[in-house]
């Protein structure tokens, strides 16, 4: 079995491609308005993943064309560094 972590080659995308992030927020609306900061009017799909078990926190599935690799970059370290946002996968 091959550990995913052990990989030193780079996965190799070709641009424009489709992209997933899996964002966990405290609340839904919260986690919409760190979105519409981070990506504005971009065209993108949100679609909710679930709920955990409290209740405390929500993730969605935030689905969307990133043009090259700086650009999907940018959109994970700004999405990570927003204060609605607890994680991004």
């Amino acid at each position: 079995m091959e550990i995913l972590n052990d990989r030193t080659d780079k996965l190799e995308l070709i641009y424009p491609c489709a992209w997933a992030y899996k964002l966990i927020a405290g609340e839904k609306e919260a986690l919409e308005k760190a979105i519409h900061d981070v990506i504005m009017d971009r065209e993108h799909k949100l679609t909710h993943s679930k709920n955990s078990k409290g209740g405390k926190y929500i993730s969605m599935n935030l689905d969307l064309l990133v043009h090259n690799e700086d650009d999907r970059n940018f959109i994970y370290e700004a999405l990570k560094a927003h204060q609605n946002i607890k994680m991004v996968l």
